[in-house]
C-alpha cells in the first residue's frame, strides 16, 4: 500500500492517513515515478522549501531544507531522495543510517539520539514505527504531525512540524509513556539535516553588561554543543546557532540556524559524522530525574524554531517576521519609557521622583517605570525581596501620590518586581523558609544577596499571584518589570529532586494568569539584563530588556545580535547619562539616543542633572522616535557587510519601501584616514532615493578639514547604486553615530 501525499504546496487541503506499519513502504526501496511521488511531503513559504519523506516505516526524514525547489516532476524527486540515501561502504550497517527529525541509535545513527530515556535501566533504545500522517496545506506552509509508536518499549510519539509563513520551522514534539510503569526521560532533541557546504558555525556567548557576543569557528567533523545549566536563558546563550557557508555574512552566504524557546535549562547543537551526514538541533536540557513519566503520561517539549536564508539579514527576517505575525505581538506604538533606575536608584523620594515625572512628561515620555526599592523595607539589594507590600515608612499613603501624580502629567505607570526571588533577610524567608528551592539539605550560594523561591509549590505561586494582583489592581498598574537576578543553583524541590523543569513551567503558568486576568498588562523580561531572552518567555511578555549596560557602544553590537532573534521593538533600549553608570564612558547625546532609537526607546537619566540645551535636545529625539515609530516597528532590519571592523552600518527599511534611517557607528578608529564608502543595503535597486543627515543637534564630530557635502545637502541615486557603490563617508571621530535618511525620490513617488 503507498501513501499518496500530494505536493502540498499545488493545492489546500489536508490529508490523514492510518495504515498498518507493516505495509509502508521503506525509504531504501526504490522510487517509481509517477505524476505523485508517494509518501513524501513538500512544504513551501517565503522562497523556503522543506521536502519530508514520510514513506515510513521509521520516523519521518527530511530530504530537503532551504531554497524552495519549485515543483519537481517525479525524476527529480526521486533524485532528490536518492541523494539523500546514505552510501553503503565498509564497516558500516548493511542498512546505513538515515537521520530523522528525531534521531535514532537503533537505525544505525551514531551521533547524538534525538531520545534518551529508560525503565529502570531498560527500554533504553527506542525504533519507533509511523502509525499516522496528517498534512495540512496552506497556500504560504502549512503543517505536518506524524503519530508513531514502539511498542515494545510502550512509547508514543507526536511529532509536529510547521512551515509558517514567514518561511520558518517550527518543530515540535511530545512522548507519552503508553506502559505499565515509570519511564524516566534524560533528554529529548529534534534536528534537521545540513549540507556539506555548511562548513563555518557561529554563535553568541556573554556575561552581564556584554551579552550577545559573536564568535565563528570551523565546523568539521565532530559535535558542538552548547549546554545552558543556569536555569535561565542565560547571558551567554548562544539564541541562535548558525552554521553556513565558509565566510557568510549578514548579506551574503546561505545559513541555517536553529534556536530552542525555552526558559529554562536547554541543548542547542550542530553534529557532522564520519559519514558525511550533518544536523543541527536542540531542546530542553534536563536534569537527573527531572521528568519522569508514570502510566499515561506526557512531556510536550519545547517548541525548536530553524530558518534558512541567503546572509544573516534573511536569516533574522523570517525569526523577526513570524515574532510579529503571532496574535499577542504589541499592535500599539511602543511609549517611550522613563525608568527610574540609573536616575535615582534606591533613593526613592517623593518630591525627586515628582520632578523626574515632571522632566520626562516635559521631553515627551509615555510611560514612568518606578523601579527596585518601593516595597517593605527594601534600601538596598540586600534585604526585602518577597516582601511585595509597599513601604509604610517611605510611603505612608501608598503608592498614590506618585501614582496620582504620574498620571497628572500624562504618563502611564509600570512598577518593578521581582517575584522569583526571595532576600534571606525578609519577612517572607523568616516564616517560610521551605520555600525556596534547596538540594541535598543544603541552601544553594546567594548571588545578590537572594536565593530562588520555589513556584512549584502551589503555596508559594498562589501568594505571589495574589501579591502581584493587589498590586495591579490597586494602582491600575500599567506595566510589569519583571526581574530574574540570578542562576538557580541546585534548585532543588521540596521532593529533593531538581526542579528547573518544573519551575519553568510554574513561571510560565503565573505569567500566563497574570495576563489572562489583565489582558491590557503589558510586561517586560529583565533578567539581570538579558539573561532571559527567548521565544518562550516572549510568548508571555511584551518586550526584553536586552541588557543592564546601556552604554551606546556596548549596546551597538548587543542589539545587532539580539536582532537575529528579535524586531526592535521588543528590544528595550535607553538613552542614560552623559557618563555611563556601567562602563565610565561618556558619549555624546546623539550617540546615546541614536542608538535608542533602533529599539524600544527610552530615558534612564537624572534629568534633574540635564541642562536646557541637553533637554531640548531629548526632546527633539523623543520626537524623532515618535515620528517614526509606526514604520520602525514594521519595517525590515538591515546590517551591511563592513570591510573596517570599526564602522558598523545598520537601519531599517520601511515595508513600503518608501524610505528608510540608517545608522553609520564609528566604533573605535580606522587603521585608514578615510573610512571608505558607506554601502546601504535593503533598497529597492532601479528605485531612485534621496539620502540626506537626520536627528537632532549639531552631528557627529569627523575628523574632516572640509566637510563631506552630501550628509548635509541631500544626493539622490539609485538603490543599486547605494548598495554596491555607496558613498563617500565622513571620517567620523571614535564613538559617534551618524544619522541618515532616505526617501524615495519624488520623481519616483506615485
Amino acid at each position: 500500500m503507498s501513501l499518496n501525499v500530494p505536493w502540498v504546496s499545488e493545492r489546500v487541503g489536508r490529508l490523514v492517513l492510518n495504515v498498518p506499519t507493516d505495509r509502508l513502504p521503506r525509504p531504501a526501496e526504490p522510487a517509481t515515478p509517477t505524476s505523485r511521488f508517494d509518501g513524501i511531503v513538500r512544504l513551501a513559504a517565503a522562497g523556503v522549501g522543506l521536502v519530508v519523506d514520510c514513506r515510513g516505516p521509521s520516523l519521518p526524514r527530511v530530504l530537503h531544507w532551504g531554497a524552495d525547489l519549485g515543483s519537481p516532476v517525479a525524476d527529480e524527486l526521486a533524485a532528490l531522495a536518492q541523494a539523500r540515501r546514505p552510501v553503503v561502504v565498509p564497516n558500516v550497517p548493511d542498512v546505513p543510517a538515515a537521520v530523522a527529525v528525531l534521531p535514532e541509535h537503533a537505525g544505525g545513527w551514531l551521533g547524538l539520539p534525538g531520545l534518551r530515556g529508560h525503565r529502570d535501566g531498560r527500554d533504553w533504545s527506542t525504533q519507533f514505527a509511523v502509525e499516522a500522517v496528517e498534512c495540512k496545506a496552506a497556500v504560504s506552509g502549512g503543517t505536518l504531525r506524524v503519530r508513531a509508536v514502539d511498542a515494545v518499549a510502550a512509547l508514543e510519539l507526536r511529532l509536529d512540524l510547521e512551515l509558517t509563513p514567514a518561511g520558518l520551522i517550527r518543530m515540535g514534539v511530545s512522548l507519552r509513556n503508553s506502559g505499565d510503569d515509570v519511564y524516566v526521560l534524560d533528554g529529548l532533541v529534534v534536528a534537521l539535516p545540513l549540507p556539506d557546504i555548511a562548513t563555518e558555525l557561529l554563535e553568541l556567548t556573554g556575561r552581564w553588561g556584554r551579552e550577545r557576543s559573536p564568535q565563528r569557528r570551523p565546523f568539521p567533523v565532530s559535535t558542538h554543543i552548547r549546554d545552558s545549566r543556569r536555569g535561565r536563558t542565560g547571558s551567554d546563550s548562544t539564541l541562535l546557532l548558525v552554521a553556513g557557508e565558509a565566510g557568510f555574512g549578514f548579506r551574503h552566504g546561505r545559513v541555517w540556524g536553529a534556536h530552542v524557546a525555552w526558559s529554562g535549562n536547554h541543548r542547542t547543537y550542530a553534529e557532522r559524522l564520519p559519514s558525511g551526514e550533518a544536523v543541527i538541533g536542540g531542546g530542553e536540557l534536563l536534569l537527573s530525574g527531572e521528568v519522569r513519566l508514570a502510566p499515561g503520561e506526557s512531556y510536550e517539549a519545547p517548541v525548536v524554531h530553524a530558518g534558512y536564508g541567503v546572509g544573516l539579514d534573511e536569516l533574522a527576517h523570517r525569526f523577526t517576521s513570524y515574532v510579529r505575525s503571532r496574535p499577542g505581538h504589541p499592535s500599539t506604538p511602543r511609549p517611550v519609557v522613563l525608568n527610574t533606575w540609573e536616575a535615582v536608584y534606591f533613593d526613592q523620594n517623593i518630591d525627586r521622583l515628582r520632578g523626574l515625572a515632571d522632566l520626562g512628561a516635559q521631553v515627551g515620555a509615555e510611560l514612568f517605570v518606578l523601579d527596585d526599592g518601593w516595597f517593605h523595607g527594601r534600601r538596598d539589594d540586600t534585604s526585602s525581596l518577597g516582601d511585595w507590600f509597599v513601604d509604610a515608612g517611605r510611603w505612608p499613603a501608598g503608592l498614590h501620590p506618585i501614582v496620582e501624580h504620574v498620571r497628572s502629567v500624562g504618563m502611564r505607570l509600570g512598577l518593578w518586581v521581582e517575584p522569583e526571588m526571595v532576600s534571606p533577610d525578609s519577612d517572607l524567608a523568616r516564616a517560610h523558609p521551605d520555600w525556596i528551592l534547596t538540594a541535598g539539605g543544603r541552601r544553594p550560594p546567594l548571588v545578590r544577596n537572594q536565593a530562588v523561591l520555589d513556584l512549584t509549590r502551589p503555596e508559594v505561586s498562589a501568594y505571589l499571584l495574589d501579591r502581584l494582583d493587589a498590586l495591579i489592581v490597586e494602582y491600575a498598574l500599567d506595566y510589569l518589570k519583571w526581574d530574574h537576578n540570578r542562576d538557580l543553583i541546585d534548585a532543588g524541590s521540596a521532593a529533593g529532586t531538581a526542579a528547573v523543569h518544573a519551575q519553568t513551567l510554574a513561571v510560565y503558568a503565573l505569567l500566563d494568569t497574570l495576563r489572562a486576568r489583565h489582558p491590557g498588562l503589558e510586561i517586560e523580561s529583565c533578567s539581570s539584563g538579558g539573561a532571559r531572552v527567548d521565544l518562550g518567555i516572549l510568548a508571555r511578555t511584551d518586550r526584553v530588556w536586552a541588557s543592564d549596560c546601556i552604554d551606546p557602544v556596548e549596546r551597538q553590537t548587543i542589539q545587532r545580535w539580539t536582532g537575529l532573534l528579535l524586531p526592535p521593538e521588543l528590544i528595550g533600549s535607553h538613552v542614560g547619562a552623559p557618563r555611563n553608570h556601567t562602563t565610565g564612558r561618556r558619549h555624546d547625546l546623539s550617540f546615546r539616543a541614536g542608538t535608542a532609537l533602533f529599539g524600544h526607546f527610552g530615558i534612564e537619566w537624572d534629568l534633574a542633572g540635564a541642562d536646557e540645551a541637553e533637554l531640548d535636545e531629548l526632546t527633539a529625539w523623543v520626537q524623532l522616535y515618535k515620528h517614526h515609530r509606526h514604520w520602525l516597528h514594521r519595517g525590515r532590519v538591515v546590517r551591511a557587510d563592513t570591510a573596517d571592523a570599526s564602522t558598523l552600518i545598520h537601519g531599517i527599511v520601511a515595508d513600503d519601501g518608501d524610505q528608510a534611517l540608517y545608522a553609520v557607528v564609528q566604533m573605535s578608529s580606522s587603521v585608514t584616514t578615510t573610512p571608505g564608502r558607506i554601502r546601504l543595503p535593503g533598497l529597492a535597486p532601479d528605485t531612485r532615493f534621496t539620502i540626506s543627515r537626520t536627528g537632532p543637534g549639531p552631528g557627529p564630530a569627523t575628523t574632516a578639514l572640509v566637510p563631506v557635502r552630501w550628509p548635509e545637502t541631500g544626493t539622490t541615486v539609485s538603490g543599486r547604486f547605494l548598495a554596491e557603490v555607496g558613498l563617500q563617508a565622513p571620517p567620523l571621530n571614535p564613538e559617534q553615530l551618524l544619522l541618515l535618511q532616505v526617501r524615495k525620490h519624488r520623481s519616483e513617488e506615485r
